[in-house]
C-alpha cells in the first residue's frame, strides 16, 4: 500500500488537525504504518525533533498519533510571526530568514512546491499511508496561483481531498458546497466529499441536509464527528487570544475534566498572555494536575491572588517587556518576587526577567534593560538553539527542549536547568519541563510551600498517559462516526472518478 489523503478545512480552526490526528491513531490501530504531513504551517507552537530540526508541534502531536518519532520531513516549512505582516521561515526544521507575507506569497512559496513534494514523496517511499493536513481553506482564491499546502500540494501528488467543516460555527453547507464550487475543475476532481465536525444533537435531523447537499455536489459526507468536550491537539495559533480557564482551553489535555485537589487547597497558576506568545502548551501539564487551575492574564490585579505566575515564551522578547510595563504588570511581579513569592519564566519569558538584553536579530533594538529579577544577561545570536536536553532539577530527571535565538549569560543564583534560580524567582530556556512528572511534583511542592497553600500534588498523574488517551479518543471518534471503509478506500485508490463539476469553478 502506498496510500495517502489530504484533510482540508472550510475554515481555519475547522478541526483539520484533530480529524488528522484521528486518522492517523485509528489507521496505526489497524496495523497501518502511517505518518503525518503538512507541507506549510504558520505557528508560534513549535516542537524540535530529535535531529534538531524545528516542526510545529501539531505535526509532532500527530506523529505521536502515528507512534512513530517526527521528523522535518513531516512538516518542511514552518512560518513563525513576528508581528501581522512578516514571519520567520523555517526551511526544513532550520530558519532561513524574515520575510513580508507579500514577498513570500509574491513568489518564494511556490518555488518552495518542489522541495514539499519532495518530502512528501520521501515520506510515502518509507510509510504505507501519509496522511496530509491543509491549512485554512483550499478556495482561497486569491492565493492558489501559489498554495503549495491545499490544492496544490493535492494536485502535485495526486491526492483524494476530504474537506472538514465545523457545523458549531454555522453555515456549514454553505461553506462545503461553496468550497468545491471555488476550485478550478482539475482540483474539484480530487474533492472526494465531506467530514462534518462538532455537531449536537440527533444526526437524524441533518440527515436530509446531506442528501441535498450530495444532490448538489455528488460528493458523499464520510462522516458527522460529534461535539465533545476534551478532544484537540496542541493548538497552532499562538496569536490568537487566550484568555480562558483550564475548562476552555483547547490544548490536549487542557479540557479534561478538572479532578479534585490532593490537598486541602487548589493552586492557583497565572499565566501572562505576552504578545506573540509561543509554546504556550508549556502550561499544559500543569493543567493536567488535579487542584491546579490555570488562567491566562493581562491585567496586574489578576496576579494578586495567584500562587504562581508564569511568564511564557514569546517570539518578541523586547515587544513582551514593553508590553509587560506598559500595562503595569511589570511592576506587580516586581512587588511578588520582592515579597518571596514564585516566578517562573520560560524561555522569552526568561530572558526578559534578566538584567539586560542585547538584541540585534528579533526586534533589532539593541541594548533594552531586562526586569532586572535574575542575575542573566543575553545577547541575541543569529544561529538559532534547537535542542533536546536532559538534565537534573530537584532531584528529578527533566526532559525538554529549546528553541531561541537569545544566549543567556548566568552571573550568579543557583543552577537551574541551564537557567538560574534565586529565591523563588526561576528562570530557564527549556520547553516542556514540565511534562516531567517527577519534576513537575517537585517543583510544586516547592510552589505550594512558598506560597502557604496545603497543596499536595497528585502521586499518580502521567502526563505521557493523559496525551495517549487522548489520542485514543480521537481514534475512537474517527472509528465509531465515521465511513472508515469509505476513508479506507479513499486513502488506498484515491478520488473516485467521474465526480462532476459544480459551477463556477475558480476564477481566470
Amino acid at each position: 500500500m502506498n496510500g495517502g489523503l489530504l484533510v482540508a478545512g472550510t475554515t481555519s480552526d475547522a478541526g483539520k488537525s484533530v480529524v488528522t490526528a484521528g486518522i492517523c491513531r485509528w489507521l496505526v490501530r489497524r496495523g497501518v504504518k502511517v505518518a503525518p504531513f503538512k507541507a506549510q504551517n504558520m505557528s508560534l507552537n513549535s516542537f524540535v525533533t530529535r535531529e534538531g530540526a524545528e516542526i510545529g508541534r501539531a505535526q509532532a502531536m500527530q506523529a505521536q498519533a502515528c507512534r512513530v518519532e517526527p521528523t522535518a520531513l513531516m512538516n518542511p516549512v514552518l512560518l513563525k510571526p513576528g508581528g501581522e505582516r512578516s514571519s520567520q521561515v523555517v526551511l526544513l526544521g532550520k530558519p532561513v530568514g524574515e520575510m513580508s507575507a507579500r514577498g513570500y506569497h509574491g513568489g518564494r512559496q511556490r518555488q518552495l512546491l518542489g522541495t514539499v513534494l519532495d518530502c512528501l514523496a520521501e515520506l510515502r517511499g518509507t510509510y504505507d499511508a501519509v496522511i496530509c493536513e491543509g491549512a485554512g481553506s483550499p478556495a482561497e482564491i486569491n492565493l492558489r496561483r501559489t498554495d503549495i499546502v491545499n490544492m496544490g500540494i493535492a494536485r502535485g501528488a495526486g491526492l483524494p481531498v476530504v474537506v472538514v467543516g465545523d457545523i458549531d460555527r454555522g453555515g456549514v453547507f454553505a461553506s462545503f458546497f461553496g468550497t468545491v464550487a471555488l476550485l478550478a475543475p482539475e482540483d474539484q476532481a480530487l474533492v472526494a466529499g465531506f467530514l462534518v465536525n462538532k455537531f449536537r444533537g440527533d444526526v437524524s435531523l441533518l440527515e436530509p441536509g446531506l442528501e441535498m447537499l450530495h444532490g448538489l455536489t455528488g460528493r458523499h459526507t464520510y462522516g458527522v464527528l460529534p461535539f465533545r468536550h476534551g478532544l484537540g491537539i496542541d493548538e497552532e495559533d499562538g496569536l490568537r487570544p487566550a484568555f480562558r480557564s483550564n475548562t476552555a482551553l483547547r490544548g490536549t489535555v487542557r479540557e479534561s475534566v478538572v479532578a479534585p485537589p490532593v490537598g486541602e487547597d487548589v493552586l492557583r497558576v497565572a499565566v501572562c498572555a505576552v504578545p506573540l506568545m509561543s509554546n504556550f502548551t508549556d502550561v499544559d501539564a500543569l493543567a493536567a494536575e488535579p487542584g491546579v487551575v490555570v488562567r491566562f492574564v493581562d491585567r496586574p490585579e489578576e496576579l494578586a491572588d495567584a500562587d504562581l505566575v508564569i511568564v511564557p515564551g514569546t517570539r518578541g522578547t523586547v515587544r513582551a517587556l514593553r508590553w509587560l510595563r506598559e500595562r503595569g504588570l511589570a511592576d506587580a511581579i516586581a512587588r511578588r518576587v520582592a515579597d518571596g513569592r514564585p516566578v517562573l519564566g520560560i524561555c522569552g519569558g526568561f530572558q526578559l526577567l534578566g538584567e539586560h538584553i542585547e538584541d540585534e536579530v528579533e526586534s533589532r533594538a539593541g541594548h533594552v534593560d531586562g526586569l532586572g529579577l535574575l542575575p542573566v544577561r543575553v545577547r541575541f545570536a543569529r544561529e538559532k538553539t534547537l535542542t533536546r536536553p536532559v538534565g537534573e532539577a530537584l532531584g528529578e530527571r527533566v526532559e525538554g527542549y529549546e528553541i531561541h535565538h537569545g544566549v543567556a549569560e548566568v552571573t550568579d543564583g543557583e543552577a537551574f536547568l541551564d537557567g538560574c534560580r534565586v529565591g523563588q524567582t526561576w528562570g530557564t530556556h527549556w520547553h516542556g519541563s514540565l511534562e516531567s512528572d517527577g519534576f513537575r511534583r517537585a517543583f510544586l511542592r516547592e510552589v505550594a510551600a512558598a506560597a502557604g497553600r496545603r497543596f499536595v500534588p497528585a502521586p499518580d498523574t502521567s502526563f505521557a498517559a493523559l496525551r495517549e488517551e487522548q489520542l485514543d479518543r480521537l481514534g475512537d471518534l474517527i472509528e465509531q462516526h465515521a465511513d472508515t471503509d469509505a476513508l479506507w478506500r479513499l486513502i488506498e485508490s484515491g478520488a473516485p472518478r467521474g465526480l462532476p463539476f459544480i459551477p463556477p469553478g475558480a476564477p481566470a
